[in-house]
């Protein structure tokens, strides 16, 4: 990538391209989408993409960053208000993370697009996965450390497997499918959650 400017003006174009750019890429898919379009759509000279970014799976990874916050894994919060309810919680965490996805859905099938012919890209979209399952990781085993999750199970083993069906999940019937009722997902993921790591409710 590029050197982020540093100017306020620079700072503007570079928000600009990207907007454009989901904008774009949302509507044509990845390998249709051109620069110039992009552009146009950002209102600036086509030269002055590369002033701000090397290639289109640049600025890809670009609007992926700045979406990041949206665009959550399931992820499981930590501390007291788990380990007191940890049901709630992964229920929380997983319809947080239905609805992010379904707002950015069109976005997501782009990026599995992109994953499919671009090994960079690919190796890109899993560490920032395993940030997640990471995270996921920690929390289950805070949970066997209250006595409260399969003590046997491997934490990492185990939030790369519930990460990933409930990733799985929302690509099948949020993206692909698109029509699921977010209830229904929640209700059926956070079942299996709960029963892969041994927890009742209290």
């Amino acid at each position: 990538m590029t050197s982020r400017p540093l100017t306020a003006r620079g700072e503007r174009t570079r928000a600009a391209l990207i907007v454009a750019a989901r904008t774009v890429f949302e509507r044509d898919g990845f390998a249709d989408a051109r620069l110039a379009d992009i552009t146009v759509e950002a209102g600036c000279a086509t030269g002055s993409f590369y002033t701000y970014f090397d290639s289109k799976e640049d600025i890809l990874d670009a609007v992926l960053t700045a979406a990041q916050e949206e665009i959550l894994h399931p992820g499981m919060v930590h501390g007291e208000a788990h380990t007191d309810d940890p049901i709630a919680a992964i229920e929380s965490a997983n319809r947080a993370y239905f609805e992010a996805y379904r707002r950015n859905a069109k976005l997501m099938m782009v990026r599995e697009q992109v994953a499919g012919i671009s090994p960079e890209f690919r190796q890109k979209r899993f560490e920032r996965g395993q940030v997640f399952v990471e995270r996921n990781a920690r929390g289950i085993r805070e949970l066997q450390h209250a006595g409260l999750a399969d003590a046997e199970l491997d934490p990492l083993r185990a939030a790369r497997a519930l990460s990933g069906m409930v990733s799985r999940m929302a690509y099948q019937s949020l993206g692909v499918g698109g029509g699921d009722d977010i209830d229904d997902l929640v209700s059926t993921a956070t079942r299996l959650w709960a029963n892969a790591l041994g927890l009742t409710r209290k």
